[in-house]
């Protein structure tokens, strides 16, 4: 396919230093030739100077008020919306706004994309800054464990949304981001929807930037956390685990009997941590 026209799509909240960083690494990405890039960004109610920082450095982007209550799926999911209304793009990108791409991200993704069938979705691999470990991109379902880059496309099963290159011809298959899903769940939700319509999925041969791992420990499965702040943090729009969000997925990809079992254990985790939180030790 001769590249055309890429639209690029990223929400943020509070953290206008690593937004203006990953900005900026974007726009030192080499394009392959005949491309073009248009950057659609939701700005999802900072109260930091995100917005009027973006303005000033990067007039060229187009930045979309959110509620503040839209975290990253509901947020990607009005950047898509937004651009889709604007006119179709050849090729939609996501990116994550603490994922830093290096030069030849684009260049990458988009070679990647042409050595696939048409029908086919491109995650980028990204690593830690030191370069050694690798911190999100596309899952093996055998043990749910992340495929490092060999120099070599190699297919996958589901990914993270941190960096992830799908052509149009995709969307007007599957659409975009479900608007179920507010924050978690959305981007592996769609590589399972996609791959139940045979759209190919695969990991770039090559880390396309650096992204640190987040692995705070939740809240809500804390025995330190008083029971009733442990429900509230789990019932959370923005938690990773939410247990009415987390229904609506595994009901989708592994049937009713697993996502209500899920839903049980889940809710009993939050009431009694102490035995979950001894089991994984063992």
């Amino acid at each position: 396919m001769k590249v055309k026209e890429i639209a690029l799509l990223l929400t943020c909240h509070n953290r206008v230093q690593d937004t203006v960083r990953c900005l900026d690494c974007l726009y030192s990405c080499i394009l392959p030739e005949g491309a073009s890039l248009e950057v659609f960004l939701v700005d999802d109610g900072s109260s930091d100077g995100t917005e009027d920082k973006i303005r000033l450095l990067f007039p060229f982007v187009n930045v979309i008020k959110g509620s503040g209550n839209l975290f990253w799926n509901r947020g990607m999911h009005l950047a898509w919306k937004t651009a889709i209304a604007k006119k179709q793009y050849n090729f939609y990108l996501w990116l994550n706004d603490d994922t830093f791409l290096f030069p030849n991200a684009i260049q990458v993704l988009i070679e990647s994309y042409n050595s696939c069938r048409e029908e086919s979705i491109v995650c980028g691999s990204t690593c830690s800054k030191l370069g050694n470990d690798i911190t999100y991109g596309g899952f093996s379902k055998i043990g749910n464990m992340l495929l490092k880059p060999n120099g070599e496309l190699q297919s996958c099963d589901f990914f993270n949304g941190n960096c992830v290159l799908i052509p149009n011809v995709v969307v007007k298959k599957i659409g975009i981001l479900d608007n179920n899903f507010h924050h978690a769940l959305g981007d592996m939700d769609y590589g399972r929807r996609a791959a139940k319509e045979n759209i190919g999925l695969f990991i770039s041969p090559l880390y396309v930037g650096t992204c640190e791992k987040h692995e705070d420990y939740p809240k809500w499965c804390s025995p330190k956390v008083p029971v009733s702040q442990r429900f509230k943090h789990l019932y959370k729009s923005s938690c990773d685990s939410n247990p009415l969000q987390l229904f609506i997925f595994e009901n989708r990809h592994h049937g009713f009997f697993m996502a209500a079992f899920h839903l049980f254990t889940i809710n009993l985790r939050a009431l009694i941590p102490q035995i979950y939180n001894q089991r994984k030790k063992i």
